[in-house]
């Protein structure tokens, strides 16, 4: 079994993950984004998944990365 450094804490559309990476990196949180439906169509396949995302953050930081998420989420959702 694998272990991973990183935590996925958000999946969902372009608009909300873009949000989250600015408040991340505004707080010095890296995250890393995963756009599979990007990496789909850059190899040439068609993709069901296109703009969706998920947002990866270091297990050290995961705490504070998901307080973020929750507030920004509340945000939108208002």
């Amino acid at each position: 079994m694998s272990t991973s450094e990183y935590t996925k804490v958000y999946s969902g559309n372009f608009v909300v993950v873009t949000r989250l990476k600015s408040e991340l990196e505004n707080t010095g949180i890296i995250p890393i984004i995963k756009d599979e439906g990007e990496s789909q169509r850059l190899a040439g396949y068609g993709s069901m998944n296109q703009g969706f995302q998920e947002v990866f953050v270091h297990n050290d930081e995961l705490d504070k990365a998901v307080a973020i998420v929750e507030r920004v989420k509340g945000e939108m959702e208002a």
